[in-house]
């Protein structure tokens, strides 16, 4: 048991989460139960049976960490307990554990907030879960989540999620279903910056931005950035204009008096004969300079690439079967625990999905994978 004491950091968080379980029922103590979970998903384990065969094969290594007394816990056994246990309490918990060992750590902080459905979630009746994240997109770790309410939407899972956040000296983006003042002032009065993205669901004040754009004043003071990325036959090039001069659209919109700038962002791509043109637009309640902007711009969408897609790719999380109850908000928080581990050590060529397979493999990577974590 010489490296049981590595997990303690790890309860000392998770230990707070409700066991939902009858008392004289308990054959397995909750950490067992967390900790099988975990290197279940970090091997690629797909859902409940896997994990309790591959526990069963690793059972020595396993007991290293903690003594399992009764042996490895059955898959109905691991099915019961996620599907009972309170996914917001679990949520929380894991924003907290992520901040307390990440948090530190980042040297960016550049905060992209957005929404995932996990399509294979879908059962019956039941719509398929909704989950809110937050990413930390040039370090690559996730900050914390949040399953949106079948009977709401992203608009309140928002705030929610920003609450549990430590957002101080960060910039948040989302995009334009999170442009709403209330959440803009939230933002300001964590001590934080944003970048929201701005369409038609704010009609006048989309209609006034894209107009002050289309034909600035002649005084007014326009700040620039030019980026070029060619690769793969492709060109790509960002343009980004900021303007500071934003009083007009304060007291035209007075519950926005949180802006300091306005920003468009002009893409061309460019692919043998072929050429694309796209417009977007905008608030913040950054300074204005141009280069910023761009870069907080192109920060936010490292969240597709670096969690949806990921997830999706990496964890076959769309194909997931593990829809009953509350697993699949559950099983998603582990998802990105482990992934954050994962993105901790891994060599720079490196992929997610062969070390997920390193770790089915052998004990080597998996305990690495696992101190990572803990």
């Amino acid at each position: 048991m010489a490296l049981a004491k590595e997990l303690e950091s790890f309860f000392d968080v998770f230990g707070e989460l409700e066991d939902p379980r009858i008392q004289r029922s308990k054959l397995h103590p909750m950490p067992e139960i967390l900790l099988v979970s975990v290197c279940g998903v970090i091997a690629g384990c797909d859902g409940w049976c896997d994990i309790e065969q591959f526990a069963k094969q690793r059972v020595d290594f396993l007991r290293n960490y903690l003594p399992f007394v009764n042996g490895i816990p059955s898959d109905d056994t691991l099915r019961r307990f996620f599907r009972a246990i309170d996914p917001k309490q679990f949520q929380r918990l894991f924003s907290r554990w992520s901040e307390q060992w990440f948090g530190a750590q980042l040297t960016d902080r550049t905060i992209a907030i957005d929404g995932k459905t996990l399509r294979g979630s879908a059962d019956g009746a039941d719509k398929a879960l909704h989950l809110v994240s937050a990413f930390a997109s040039e370090a690559r770790i996730v900050l914390g989540q949040l399953s949106v309410d079948e009977k709401s939407n992203e608009i309140t899972a928002i705030p929610a999620l920003l609450e549990v956040l430590d957002l101080r000296g960060a910039t948040v983006t989302i995009d334009a279903m999170g442009c709403q003042h209330k959440i803009a002032q939230q933002i300001v009065d964590s001590k934080a910056d944003y970048v929201l993205g701005l369409k038609g669901n704010q009609p006048a004040l989309h209609e006034d931005v894209t107009t002050f754009f289309d034909n600035p004043p002649a005084q007014a003071a326009l700040f620039h950035d030019e980026q070029v990325d060619k690769g793969h036959g492709r060109i790509e090039v960002r343009k980004a204009t900021t303007c500071t001069e934003v009083q007009w659209l304060r007291e035209r919109h007075p519950k926005w008096d949180s802006v300091k700038s306005i920003i468009l962002i002009e893409s061309q791509r460019i692919l043998g004969q072929h050429s694309s043109y796209e417009k977007r637009y905008y608030l913040s309640s950054l300074s204005g300079d141009a280069h910023q902007a761009q870069a907080a711009v192109r920060a936010h969408w490292a969240i597709e690439n670096g969690l949806h897609w990921v997830l999706d790719m990496s964890f076959g999380e769309d194909q997931s079967r593990i829809r009953k109850g509350h697993a699949t908000a559950n099983v998603a928080v582990i998802r990105h625990a482990v992934l954050n581990a994962i993105n901790r050590i891994k060599p720079e060529r490196q992929s997610v999905k062969r070390m997920r397979k390193m770790a089915g493999w052998g004990n080597d990577v998996l305990q690495d994978i696992l101190q990572a974590l803990i």
